[in-house]
């Protein structure tokens, strides 16, 4: 089974337990949802009526830690731990895997100082375990551990939940991007009617072209004709006006006067 299908089939179980829970049983889920191994997305989670209802509540804590799971870092937990629930070693993990898809998407060149001080990590050969295992094994990310540039390579990372707003400016950039496209369509299809056009006329001027040799060469063959007809015209001519000369027994020439 794939990551994207499990994924689906874990939000659409946390989601219907959501819905027919309430108060402390929400929050005890939210721990379950943060600390379950394969699961890495919680719009949807936050998202049921039943979870919003914990704002404001003695319970909101939990909806605050199921926020950060979704949009923050392991950073951002520390800076905020104080208005959240302490974290159990797996929900630690979680957010440091999530951390890692954040960085991600910003930047496909990690360098190791980056993510050992985003994930607390005290050494290289700590980090990349944990790239390898906890994030590339479980296939959140694929990518390329560069020990001599002392950087990840992102080649693939799963996506986040988006962000309060950022669905307007993710919008905005898609709707950019299909005017772009819009306009790079016009300008390939006007290329290719200028291409097509061009070819017309290529094959215009060769048949021009092909035509007026042909003609060159009838015209040059006519005139090699007419000049071997002269040729040997004046052959026959010069045949029959040529004297008709004999030799004479006493070595004299006679001009073909006929003797009586």
């Amino acid at each position: 089974m794939d990551i994207e299908q499990k994924q689906e089939e874990l939000i659409e179980h946390f989601v219907n337990k959501a819905s027919n829970f309430k108060g402390s049983s929400i929050a005890s889920l939210i721990g379950e949802a943060t600390s379950h191994p394969s699961l890495f997305a919680f719009s949807e989670i936050l998202s049921v009526p039943n979870v919003i209802e914990l704002q404001g509540t003695e319970h909101s804590i939990y909806l605050n830690l199921l926020r950060m799971f979704a949009h923050g870092t392991w950073s951002e937990y520390k800076r905020n731990v104080s208005n959240l629930p302490p974290l159990a070693p797996d929900q630690i993990l979680k957010l440091k895997q999530l951390t890692v898809l954040t960085l991600a998407e910003a930047n496909k060149v990690l360098p190791y100082d980056v993510l050992m001080q985003e994930l607390d990590v005290i050494n290289v050969r700590e980090l990349e375990d944990f790239l390898i295992n906890e994030c590339m094994y479980v296939g959140i990310v694929r990518g390329k551990l560069d020990q001599l540039q002392r950087c990840f390579q992102v080649q693939f990372a799963a996506g986040r939940d988006l962000r309060p707003g950022q669905l307007g400016s993710m919008i905005h950039t898609l709707s950019d991007w299909l005017s772009t496209s819009d306009n790079l369509l016009i300008t390939i299809q006007e290329k290719i009617k200028w291409a097509d056009t061009m070819s017309e006329l290529d094959k215009k001027h060769k048949k021009e072209s092909d035509e007026r040799m042909e003609e060159v060469k009838k015209t040059l063959s006519l005139k090699k004709s007419q000049t071997v007809s002269r040729k040997t015209l004046t052959s026959e001519g010069m045949k029959r006006c040529s004297p008709n000369l004999e030799t004479t027994p006493l070595g004299l020439r006679s001009w073909g006067v006929a003797s009586d």
